[in-house]
């Protein structure tokens, strides 16, 4: 297989068709008749499923798989991609606002500058004047706190090669932000820009997006424990100074008032340690968590391919599925 295209629906019910038309038009543009069409059925509550199974039966280059339940859009992601075949993987929404006919401009790119994998960035962030500034926000306190820097105005479509895509869905990680991953994956990257349109109501509501940016700053960055470690270690020395101070000026000068010198002595030097101790503990327990979470990110319910059900039976691609996806 020459080219994957991976997609995943959620309420993506009104742009299968089309969306499912206009990506195998340009992949015959691109590698003729040997490419496959994977769309990840994340819980969608519509009738998302029904209409991409009816394009399978219809369509022998798509292939549908259909999670369990939802399990978010970067898990569901992570699953398309670990079951596609393809020399080159074409990752994009479904929902049309990101355009299929990009693969050609990225699978050119990516051949005159021989890179693994070309990513789209949007010029100008979408949206009004309140995301526009939440996001400009989450991007300055990610490069402050964040041990990795991400790209401003990042899009999900991306073309990826082969040994890409291994790299990245060998991570074993169960929660995570996908956007960490492709970073961390590394490989000689570049970026196109885009124009992203704004064509579908967006599913992540404010406060989805900052449990998401909090999540993100919580499972990739040991700098905010670093952080936390180093105020308390500078509150205990500045507190255990106090000490030294009120203790000379007392015995000296037989300066003090009852019971505020103790007090605030005790305050500040217990409350600094309890954050030193907190500050070293998370940073272990940090890495424990890291290194004992094994719940499966993903379960397949069904796989549909050319009309018929084929869970349990696809052998050929059990060697690709990372350990966090049980079929």
């Amino acid at each position: 297989m020459k080219l994957s295209i991976v997609s995943t629906l959620y309420r993506s019910e009104p742009y299968i068709d089309e969306f499912c038309d206009r990506a195998a038009a340009a992949a015959r543009r691109l590698v003729g008749d040997d490419f496959e069409i994977i769309l990840v059925n994340d819980g969608s509550p519509d009738r998302s499923l029904d209409l991409a199974v009816a394009r399978s039966a219809a369509d022998r280059h798509v292939t549908v798989i259909d999670l369990s339940r939802n399990f978010g859009h970067h898990k569901a992601i992570m699953t398309g991609l670990a079951h596609a075949t393809g020399d080159r993987v074409f990752l994009i929404d479904s929902d049309l606002e990101e355009e299929p006919e990009w693969l050609l401009a990225f699978a050119d790119r990516m051949s005159e500058r021989k890179l693994d994998v070309v990513y789209g960035v949007q010029e100008t962030r979408r949206g009004g004047a309140f995301e526009r500034w939440t996001g400009a926000l989450f991007f300055s306190i990610n490069d402050a706190l964040s041990d990795f820097h991400l790209p401003r105005n990042l899009v999900i479509a991306r073309l990826m090669t082969r040994a890409y895509v291994t790299a990245l869905v060998s991570h074993q990680d169960r929660e995570f932000i996908i956007a960490h991953l492709f970073q961390l994956a590394g490989f000689r990257q570049e970026q196109q820009v885009v124009v992203k349109h704004s064509l579908s109501p967006t599913t992540y509501s404010i406060s989805r997006r900052i449990q998401m940016a909090v999540r993100y700053l919580m499972t990739t960055s040991t700098r905010i424990l670093y952080i936390i470690l180093y105020f308390g270690l500078s509150i205990s020395t500045l507190s255990a100074l106090l000490i030294f101070f009120y203790i000379f000026r007392y015995m000296f000068s037989g300066i003090g008032v009852n019971g505020f010198t103790s007090i605030i002595v005790s305050i500040w030097f217990f409350g600094g340690m309890t954050m030193l101790v907190l500050g070293i503990l998370g940073i272990y327990i940090a890495n424990i968590l890291s290194e004992t979470k094994r719940r499966p990110y993903t379960i397949i319910r069904d796989v549909h391919r050319g009309g018929r059900s084929i869970a349990g039976t696809d052998q050929d691609r059990s060697s690709s599925r990372p350990e966090g996806v049980i079929h």
